[in-house]
């Protein structure tokens, strides 16, 4: 069990020997603006101070879009431009990278990874946040825990899509303390729960802050019966504090102020309707003017035993760690979603049947010579979409996401792949390499398997030479071109959203094919301006080393049909010759598709860290594009 103590004490995890302090978090003079049009800014954040305790549950509360989510945020460190003031934690400046080491941020969303059960999610969640050096006795006895403290060891075996909305809840809460943080945010938890659920899930957060940890959350109109099992609240006005303090003091602060709380009336719904206006500015006023002098924020007194120290060799999992398990857990989900491979299985059957009858015999045969360029740039079409698309529809960064997403059924609701790795990366469980590497890996069998069933019946339909090199060649080129292609849907999905991405690949997909196939029967050299963009084309590359796979290397010439009274293009190489590829060498344009492939897949990996963790450039472009949203929405 864990060793729990209150009122400053150290929180000791399970098993293992890292000291995890209990946390203070102080803040004074918080100002929070946003860009609004090419000159203007909105302030979110006017000036609020106040401080978080350790062993207490903290409810952050307000009307709508009064600050209270901002306000989580900027101290839980998911935003971090725009801001203005002090944040202190014990004492100390905040580091927001030493602190993210010690909090994490559970959103308003329940970010869960499919395809797994409750016990393989916390599992994994214990191998990724506590490393292979603690032993599997120690982590089984952790997450045992864990589950009997959440509730969750009946539903230990139910995967995560067949999770209730409380279960939900409390099972991405049970991920995160699996390495025991001391700082636990949440943004609205209760939203998308019935009031049993609601009152279930506070509990538990009341109880894993009674053990010494600092909860804070925003919540949006709790119940009575909610509201009281808070500690302390921090009611929030148009970016100004309107209330702190413990939550038996509303209604007497109230009262001073000179309102009175109707009898049987919900104490939270009463003070959010007041510092909405309902009641009239001048009790808004009031309550902002007053909160200095009756709720003032007073010194916390810390026991010298228990600074706010970390080893960061001691949480510092290997590259290694990280990579295996995230690379076991990549196969397990797609092994277990068995609806999707047989889906992609009979997609590139049906389409080996659809390519295979198009082209029916016609690869020996002297007089259809040129439908052999026809069916080498129809398979580099099929693998350009059918990779592509897939996964500009599952990876996306979806609209919305880093202000509000809407709520919706937790039962339909299945996240995109990057909305999990923003959550999961930005709570320390792994870095962005380890999950690169794991995911480029993990998606090489299946790719392959289904790039053969496809290419095994094509090839032998249309009738092409039967020769182990050629085979070797024509196949090699295609799966190539389908990690290509696959990284050109991970570079946009990464960065733009499933609406944007979905039109955007396309976009890009056209000018690919037309550019490549330029120039073709062209006796005469072509301009720079045209070769340049030819050979910027991915698909050219494959096109020509298809073509002398299935023509080079000394092939004998092609019979001609009996009923045909002259084959022009029976000897390949004057097929080579008149498209212009008699010059072409296999190994030149292969080796240029495995630079352009590693050259994509660098771009990609820069663009998802960018997207993770942007840097100063992408910061100011991403402010740029804010401010012409603005304006065009305000023209």
């Amino acid at each position: 069990m864990y060793k729990e103590k209150k009122n400053n004490a150290c929180i000791l995890p399970v098993g293992h020997a890292r000291r995890m302090p209990s946390v203070d978090i102080e803040f004074s003079d918080i100002t929070y603006t946003v860009p609004n049009g090419r000159k203007d800014s909105k302030i979110i954040l006017r000036g609020v101070s106040g401080q978080f305790k350790s062993g207490e549950l903290t409810g952050i509360l307000g009307p709508s879009g009064a600050g209270k989510s901002t306000l989580l945020n900027i101290l839980a460190g998911y935003k971090s431009t725009g801001i203005a003031g002090h944040i202190t934690i014990n004492g100390v400046k905040l580091n927001s990278r030493r602190f993210k080491k010690l909090s994490c941020y559970i959103m308003q969303e329940d970010l869960l990874q499919p395809k797994l059960t409750v016990l393989e999610a916390i599992n994994f969640s214990a191998d990724l946040k506590l490393g292979f050096h603690v032993d599997r006795q120690t982590k089984d006895a952790i997450v045992n825990d864990i589950l009997e403290t959440l509730r969750l060891t009946n539903a230990r075996e139910t995967t995560t899509e067949r999770l209730s909305g409380g279960e939900r809840k409390r099972l991405s809460i049970a991920l995160e303390l699996v390495n025991n943080p001391p700082v636990i945010f949440l943004d609205e938890p209760t939203t998308g729960l019935d009031d049993l659920s609601s009152i279930q899930c506070i509990e538990l957060l009341q109880r894993v802050a009674q053990s010494g940890r600092t909860v804070v959350c925003s919540i949006h109109t709790p119940s009575a019966s909610i509201f009281a099992k808070f500690h302390h609240v921090y009611v929030v006005t148009a970016g100004q504090c309107a209330y702190r303090g413990p939550t038996d003091g509303v209604l007497p602060f109230l009262q001073q102020m000179g309102i009175n709380c109707p009898i049987h009336y919900n104490p939270a719904d009463f003070v959010i309707e007041i510092s909405s206006g309902e009641y009239g500015e001048v009790y808004v006023e009031k309550m902002v003017s007053a909160v200095d002098t009756k709720c003032p924020i007073t010194p916390i007194s810390r026991s010298p035993k228990c600074q706010f120290e970390i080893d960061d060799k001691n949480i510092k999992i290997p590259w290694w760690d990280q990579f295996c398990t995230l690379l076991r857990r990549m196969m397990l989900q797609f092994y277990r979603d068995r609806s999707y491979i047989l889906l992609k299985i009979s997609l590139h059957i049906f389409l080996g049947f659809v390519i295979g009858g198009l082209f029916l015999g016609i690869g020996n045969d002297g007089s259809k010579t040129l439908f052999n360029f026809g069916f080498c740039f129809a398979c580099l079409i099929v693998f350009l979409f059918i990779p592509m698309l897939p996964v500009l529809l599952h990876y996306p960064f979806p609209l919305g996401l880093e202000s509000r997403s809407p709520v919706v059924d937790p039962q339909l609701y299945v996240p995109t792949q990057v909305q999990l790795v923003k959550r999961e990366h930005f709570n320390r469980w792994y870095s962005i390499s380890p999950y690169f590497f794991a995911l480029t890996l993990s998606t090489i069998p299946v790719q392959i398997i289904l790039s053969l069933i496809y290419l095994s019946m094509v090839y032998f339909f249309v009738g092409q030479p039967l020769e182990l090199f050629r085979i070797a060649m024509f196949f090699s080129t295609c799966i190539v071109c389908v990690f290509i292609a696959e990284s050109l849907g991970l570079a946009i999905g990464s960065t733009l959203s499933i609406v944007n991405g979905i039109f955007m690949g396309p976009v890009i997909s056209v000018p690919l094919m037309l550019v490549a196939v330029q120039g073709l029967g062209e006796q005469d050299p072509l301009p720079f301006y045209r070769l340049v963009p030819m050979y910027l084309s991915y698909i050219r590359y494959g096109l020509e080393a298809l073509c002398v796979a299935v023509f080079g290397y000394g092939r004998k010439n092609l019979p001609c049909p009996p009923e045909e009274v002259y084959c022009h293009y029976s000897i390949p190489k004057e097929m080579l010759r008149s498209i212009g590829m008699v010059e072409s060498g296999f190994w030149s344009n292969f080796l240029a598709l495995v630079v352009i492939l590693i050259i994509i897949r660098a771009i990609t990996y820069y663009l998802l860290r960018q997207r993770l963790q942007p840097n100063k450039t992408f910061q100011a472009l991403h402010l740029i594009g804010r401010l012409v949203k603005s304006h065009l929405s305000m023209d």
